[in-house]
């Protein structure tokens, strides 16, 4: 990844942009094998708040979406650390007209694969 702000933000267009068309084999392209994703919505859809692998990764997210009827993800800024090769996503979640904010932290390995993934959820009825 050719790291300046226009890549960072193009990289955060498509990522959003495979969400809302529902396209995981793109938002996962980038994501490592060994993958290890950390959110608080896993640990009520799964009962982990961690998940392991990216095969596990994508169950996640399929059974996590399969009741919901629309889903619009908006980047609104990325924030970018050098040292920690961390893209941080910060982004407008609407789900089935539930609006939040929320933070989605990519850390890439040397092979600009995501390693690391931590999701912060802000609160809801964003207006």
């Amino acid at each position: 990844m050719n790291i300046t702000r226009e890549n960072l933000e193009a990289f955060a267009a498509r990522w959003a942009e495979a969400w809302n068309r529902r396209d995981m084999s793109s938002v996962l392209e980038h994501f490592h094998e060994d993958i290890v994703f950390t959110s608080p919505t896993a640990l009520a859809v799964v009962g982990s708040p961690i998940i392991r692998g990216k095969q596990m990764l994508r169950e996640y997210w399929t059974t996590a979406l399969a009741g919901s009827t629309s889903l619009r993800f908006t980047v609104d800024y990325v924030l970018w650390d050098p040292e920690r090769r961390e893209l941080a996503i910060i982004y407008t979640s609407d789900i089935d007209g539930r609006t939040k904010r929320v933070s989605e932290n990519l850390r890439f390995n040397e092979d600009e694969q995501v390693v690391a993934a931590e999701v912060f959820h802000g609160v809801f009825g964003l207006s």
